[in-house]
């Protein structure tokens, strides 16, 4: 073999190891790449316990029971602390704890799928609800990153005493929606918004009457220990609650604000809610749309909740 063809062989073997060389250094640059961006990759993480039941105070949160967990809710509002017309008898009645008047609120509500929730209630003054509440979005870090948790919440509301109507004749059904917005801003503070669209069967009477009333609510919980909690709701309806005529030609002006405070405390399997506010009424729609207390004349009552919630999974 001569020198030139030597020298030939072993610079294709030298190219040869060179190209090899820099396959592997390419393959193990993008291995290196690979594990670092898998590494690097953020995991979803899901914000939990916006607030800690499935109504506020008064007002439905973004929060659902888990599957399978049925739960029980019974909540009573008395009458107001103090009537500017009472006088002693306030004292008497011990702050409307006393009064022998008290609205009850008895409702049960299951979860048959992660983002559905199914409820019925017993809500007071011959009155029975339904409802149907939707987690439509849930805030979360991560690969997505969504700042919000957004819920849907509809209730069919009907009275099934001989006179439901409170001044509206045959008005027996009513319909309640609500937008549900809420962020956890921190482990402490949460903030929703519900925009309230609340419709009557029937037309009242009146120059200012309507089949639609519309409201915007606002509630906030704030975590003052790990077992107790600060809350707090306001709402204010816009339209039908200014001189509407009844069927026997009373005018009735309802009040458009609505304002509770309240604590709640976390036992591990019960979570008690304890509050005051410009409401003596039960159900939302009432609260909402046929509010008789004015924070004016000091129209607050006492009002608690009690949760509980049982497993009906084996």
């Amino acid at each position: 073999m001569s020198v030139t063809n030597i020298k030939s062989e072993i610079m294709k073997k030298i190219l040869s190891l060179c190209f090899l060389s820099l396959c592997l250094s390419v393959a193990s640059l993008a291995q290196d790449s690979l594990e670092t961006e898998t590494k690097a990759a953020p995991k979803q993480k899901f914000t939990r316990a916006v607030f800690n039941a499935t109504k506020i105070i008064n007002m439905q949160s973004t929060e659902i029971v888990n599957p399978g967990i049925l739960q029980f809710m019974v909540s009573h509002h008395f009458s107001h602390i103090w009537n500017k017309d009472g006088g002693s008898q306030n004292i008497a009645q011990f702050f409307g704890l006393n009064s022998g008047v008290a609205n009850t609120y008895l409702s049960f509500d299951y979860s048959p799928l992660k983002f559905m929730n199914v409820g019925v209630a017993m809500a007071g003054g011959s009155s029975y609800e339904g409802w149907l509440k939707f987690r439509i979005i849930r805030q979360q870090t991560g690969e997505r990153n969504i700042p919000v948790t957004v819920g849907w919440y509809s209730m069919a509301n009907v009275n099934a005493s001989k006179d439901p109507d409170k001044g509206f004749a045959g008005n027996k059904f009513a319909f309640l929606n609500q937008l549900l917005i809420s962020r956890k801003f921190s482990d402490k503070f949460s903030l929703q918004l519900m925009p309230t669209w609340i419709h009557f069967n029937v037309v009242p009477y009146g120059s200012n009457n309507s089949n639609e009333v519309f409201s915007m609510g606002m509630a906030a919980k704030y975590k003052a220990t790990n077992t107790l909690n600060l809350t707090l709701e306001y709402a204010r309806q816009f339209n039908m609650y200014k001189n509407i005529i009844s069927k026997s030609g009373d005018i009735l002006n309802y009040q458009p604000d609505l304002l509770s405070v309240g604590v709640e405390i976390s036992t591990g399997t019960h979570l008690f809610q304890f509050y005051v506010g410009s409401t003596t009424d039960a159900s939302a729609i009432d609260q909402l749309a046929r509010n008789n207390s004015r924070l004016k004349d000091g129209n607050i009552a006492f009002g608690f909740t009690i949760n509980r919630s049982m497993n009906l999974k084996k």
